[in-house]
């Protein structure tokens, strides 16, 4: 009877690891290492031998995985599970800067409608901004009142005051 549950632990273990590599994420692979390292854990005569056939698996595992990234064959198998395109400079990928403070109180004019999103005119710099929530007409004059990071936010200016 013992052994049935055993053998259950071992092949369900078995079968969760398997589905890892289809449906990362991690959770399956360590029910899978659980349910097998309790197999191996009561097959064993005591508890001392239990444990040292549980680390002796999980040894062997991790050799098997870093072993896995070395040789050529296997290699290309982890290769299919990510990205090789890298995003560069030299092909247009540029990050935003984040030195955008400095236009806080800038005015410009709204080069798009904000809805509430879109593109600012600052004395010639271009600038992607977000307005407070309200929604800006095309050719509205605009002041930067907030920077959050690379977040430009706007406030449309009254025709007649100064907001």
């Amino acid at each position: 009877m013992v052994t049935g549950w055993v053998v259950a632990l071992v092949i369900l273990g078995l079968g969760f690891l398997f589905l890892e590599i289809f449906l990362p994420g991690g959770i399956l692979g360590i029910a899978g290492i659980i349910l097998l390292s309790t197999g191996i854990f009561l097959t064993a005569e005591n508890a001392l031998k239990g444990v040292a056939y549980v680390c002796t698996f999980l040894l062997i595992l991790g050799l098997l995985i870093a072993l896995s990234f070395r040789f050529p064959r296997t290699r290309k198998f982890w290769s299919n599970f990510s990205l090789k395109d890298k995003q560069s400079s030299g092909e247009g990928y540029l990050a935003p800067s984040v030195d955008l403070e400095k236009f806080i109180g800038s005015e410009g004019i709204a080069l798009s409608p904000l809805r509430p999103a879109g593109t600012g005119d600052f004395s010639g710099t271009r600038l992607d901004v977000v307005t407070e929530g309200s929604f800006i007409e095309k050719d509205s004059p605009i002041r930067v009142i907030a920077v959050e990071g690379t977040r430009v936010i706007v406030r449309q200016m009254d025709q007649n005051s100064n907001n």
